[in-house]
């Protein structure tokens, strides 16, 4: 059975670093069998504030939360905003409050890859590390390898979209591959 992996990120500017890093991770992991599906930062932008109060979903957050709960493993990306998780990365994240009574609470045992892509690298390992510990808060596994970028000196991709910096795509690759194999035994 194909492992399925969610990606959850980006910004609402198309093709933004975060959300392309976030898809090649994802190729990576479906060039390797899994079956996977992103939610970017314009599909993030259909959910509304995370309310624990409110009884109902809309489409864009059912679909979300389905996705998560079907998922054997995530990859989150995030821009590093004033050294922090952007907050539409953060709002997708709070609304997966919802699998809190499920019968694995929130990643419980799952594998995630972190990327963040910030405009310098102190923003970026903050935010590496803020993702890392909202994870755990979580119950999920960071992969050993994160992925962060400095946009300003870094350009991981050409002009039509393909990941040029061969550095940036090992770390993808191994990423990929830690997401891959991570508690296969556990989830066959």
């Amino acid at each position: 059975m194909a492992r399925r992996v969610v990606g959850i990120g980006g910004t609402l500017r198309p093709r933004s670093s975060s959300e392309m890093l976030a898809r090649a991770v994802l190729a990576e992991c479906a060039a390797l069998g899994a079956e996977a599906v992103m939610f970017d930062g314009i599909a993030l932008s259909e959910l509304p504030h995370f309310n624990p109060e409110a009884p109902t979903r809309n489409a864009a957050e059912q679909a979300l939360v389905a996705a998560v709960r079907a998922a054997d493993a995530l990859v989150i990306a995030s821009p590093g905003y004033h050294g922090g998780v952007s907050g539409l990365v953060k709002n997708a994240i709070d609304l997966l409050e919802d699998t809190r009574g499920d019968a694995r609470v929130y990643f419980d045992g799952m594998p995630i890859g972190l990327i963040v892509s910030a405009a310098g690298w102190q923003a970026g390992g903050v935010t590496l590390a803020a993702l890392r510990g909202i994870v755990h808060a979580m119950r999920g596994w960071p992969t050993p390898v994160g992925i962060a970028i400095n946009s300003i000196e870094q350009k991981p991709f050409g002009a039509d979209g393909t990941l040029i910096d061969a550095g940036i795509a090992a770390q993808v690759a191994l990423q990929a591959r830690q997401i891959m194999t991570f508690g296969v035994s556990e989830a066959a």
